[in-house]
């Protein structure tokens, strides 16, 4: 699957109502299996001028294990292709690390998912293969997302599993799609500095009826 085929999923999936109550019933059961930040927030005035680096702000969430599963996760929704590099290699993994680690209702709520998520991996790949899914060959590492990536078609034990996949999915893409490599692959002509700057286009003048 290319990245514009995603994309378009991910749009597709978030127009789903039904799905979004389900995913809100899920995000609000309560995790035992996580440890929440001990930071506070930075509150509404940060430093803009100062460049943070990850667990600056507060502690990360990540052991070294999950990292490396994230990172594979994210490489699997996200490749490497001739346009662009894979999420992992731009950071991704990194802004999803930092975003679930935030001490704040949201980002709570999404490192028990994510957290609980990765977990559920590493158990499913376990028992289907006897590895981790870090450890997984690609093929063997897509049986068990194939199961998961589509949350109205997903079997009832793998419901949780798959509400996790869509979050992370959505992660996954806002990291990377916010990146310069991920607007190139977009080809997003935003947020680029211009020698001089003449007006509107004639053609725009005259469409809005001020020409």
């Amino acid at each position: 699957m290319d990245r514009r085929t995603t994309i378009k999923w991910v749009l597709a999936a978030s127009a789903s109502m039904p799905l979004l109550e389900y995913c809100d019933e899920v995000l609000a059961a309560p995790s035992t299996k996580t440890t929440p930040a001990v930071a506070k927030p930075y509150g509404t005035d940060p430093n803009l001028l100062r460049v943070y680096k990850p667990g600056d702000l507060w502690p990360l969430t990540f052991t070294a294990d999950q990292r490396a599963t994230a990172a594979v996760l994210c490489d699997l929704i996200i490749p490497a292709d001739a346009r662009s590099p894979s999420a992992s290699s731009v950071g991704v993994v990194d802004f999803i690390d930092e975003w679930v680690s935030a001490p704040y209702e949201p980002q709570r709520a999404d490192r028990a998912v994510v957290v609980d998520g990765l977990q559920w991996l590493d158990q499913e790949s376990s028992r289907r293969f006897s590895k981790p899914f870090r450890q997984l060959g690609v093929s063997q590492q897509r049986q068990v997302c194939d199961d998961i990536c589509y949350l109205p078609k997903a079997k009832p034990q793998f419901k949780q599993a798959a509400v996790f996949f869509a979050r992370y999915r959505d992660l996954t893409a806002g990291g990377f799609y916010t990146t310069p490599q991920g607007r190139k692959d977009l080809e997003y002509i935003g947020n680029v500095p211009m020698p001089s700057f003449n007006g509107p286009p004639p053609e725009v003048l005259k469409k809005v009826g001020l020409l």
